[in-house]
């Protein structure tokens, strides 16, 4: 009869009529359980690029967002018109620093004059949860020096700011830092990476912020299509792929992902948290580039994100899909520009629902 009472106050909750002795238990119920559903419809969020010449004003991407029930997003740079537009939305929000502001940032002054500039000043009006500092710098890049001290800084200034249990300092890396990835026990990241990575994840671990990491089964299948089939890329096929002791991996993404929580373990982080902070298929421009394939990816990857990885079962994946439109500016090969879940005319590529 509770159980009854109380899908009946999830679906009817508004203007619903409870018996005086009922109603505060039920509705502190119906509080509790909607809470959880929110925050699984929230596991997907989107990243907004902005390197087009006929994209939409930010107020009506703000507004795409909302109609379509996506809860997070993610910006590459502090766009003062996106802050602006974010204000009192209650969007969560993953901001960036690019790579070539990095060397700035290890100065202690210029990071405080940052998150003044670009987080004190809209905070608590924008819901800021990371700020990703630096994405996919690889440990030969002439950044990879600057990260962890601008991290550091970066993180002091929230501190200073009152707001470090609200926002989590991070950086993206990419699957190409693992020197080893099969099978996803093995997991292990490369000796040239490991005295990049290895500062950077102690400081997450000892600051309570997880890793972001950008992961695409897509550039691993059309790297490898010889032995890694397209179902297992785009989570349909039909049984367990790779068999890794007694964990089975049905999809190339929980491989993955379970492969880098392998390696983050390999360097003593047990407890760290992995934010996919990208994810995506692009619609053309390649071989495996098609409408079908991209829509079957991203429809498989919302569903399947609620139910965790062999390794983390259970545990809601917290992913971002790449990326919002397809952006005609990008640079690269012809496949970065077809990225988008919806068109710069905010017409929806697929039919997909994202909470």
């Amino acid at each position: 009869m509770v159980i009854v009472e109380i899908s009946l106050r999830i679906i009817t909750r508004v203007g619903y009529s409870f018996s005086f002795t009922m109603a505060p238990i039920l509705l502190l119920l119906g509080f509790l359980i909607s809470g959880l559903e929110l925050s699984g419809a929230q596991s997907v969020g989107v990243c907004y690029g902005k390197n087009g010449n006929n994209l939409p004003p930010d107020g009506e991407v703000v507004d795409l967002y909302k109609s379509n029930g996506i809860g997070r997003m993610r910006i590459y740079e502090p766009y003062s018109t996106t802050l602006d537009a974010l204000k009192g939305s209650n969007i969560e929000l993953i901001i960036g620093i690019l790579n070539n502001n990095l060397q700035a940032l290890t100065d202690a002054g210029a990071a405080t004059t940052w998150v003044q500039n670009n987080i004190r000043n809209y905070s608590p009006d924008v819901k800021f949860k990371y700020i990703a500092v630096g994405n996919e710098v690889h440990p030969g890049d002439a950044e990879a020096q600057f990260v962890l001290p601008a991290m550091q800084n970066i993180h002091n200034a929230i501190v200073a700011a009152n707001l470090q249990d609200q926002i989590k300092v991070s950086t993206a890396i990419d699957t190409t830092l693992l020197g080893n990835s099969y099978p996803p026990s093995a997991g292990s990241f490369s000796d040239s990476a490991n005295s990049y990575i290895t500062p950077i994840i102690n400081f997450l671990v000892s600051n309570g912020a997880p890793l972001l990491a950008n992961v695409y089964p897509y550039f691993s299948y059309t790297g490898n299509p010889r032995d890694i089939s397209l179902p297992y890329a785009l989570f349909t096929s039909p049984g367990v792929v790779v068999q890794d002791g007694n964990l089975g991996y049905q999809n190339l993404f929980d491989a993955l992902l379970d492969s880098l929580y392998s390696a983050v373990e390999k360097a003593g982080a047990t407890s760290l948290k992995i934010v996919v902070s990208e994810s995506g298929w692009p619609s053309e421009g390649e071989a495996a580039a098609t409408i079908d394939n991209a829509g079957t990816y991203y429809k498989n990857l919302i569903n399947h994100v609620k139910g965790g990885t062999p390794k983390r079962s259970g545990q809601a994946i917290e992913a971002y899909l790449f990326a919002l439109f397809d952006e005609n500016l990008k640079g690269g090969a012809e496949i970065e520009k077809h990225f988008g879940v919806f068109s710069p005319n905010k017409q929806p590529k697929y039919q997909i629902s994202f909470g």
